[in-house]
């Protein structure tokens, strides 16, 4: 458990009885690039990190898309599954993409407003 919260920080996962939510306070990372589309209403916010999950999901793992589930706040992103798997496994991804800002970028940019 711990393995997956050092490797995907800031994001973190808590683990529940019936389902894995991967949350990250929003506003605290990556506001550089949420900042480059502001003129389209973009804010960083929760909703924000949800539309761009929605980008990854459905282009680097479509296989999920009905598994992990996106519930965001406004200042809170949060994906959940009763599948732990496969909600670790989005987390480490969707981490991985995200430090990798070209790739962010380029995903970010099919972001729709939500």
């Amino acid at each position: 458990m711990s393995t997956t919260n050092e490797a995907i920080k800031p994001f973190r996962v808590v683990y529940g009885d019936k389902s894995t939510s991967v949350v990250l306070n929003a506003g605290d990372y990556r506001t550089n690039i949420f900042a480059e589309r502001a003129e389209d209403g973009f804010e960083g916010n929760g909703y924000d990190w949800g539309s761009l999950a929605t980008v990854f999901l459905e282009e680097k793992m479509p296989q999920l898309k009905n598994i992990v589930r996106l519930d965001p706040e406004g200042d809170m992103f949060c994906a959940y599954s009763g599948d732990r798997q496969a909600l670790e496994s989005f987390a480490l991804a969707f981490h991985a993409m995200c430090e990798d800002e070209a790739q962010m970028r380029d995903l970010f940019s099919r972001a729709e407003l939500d």
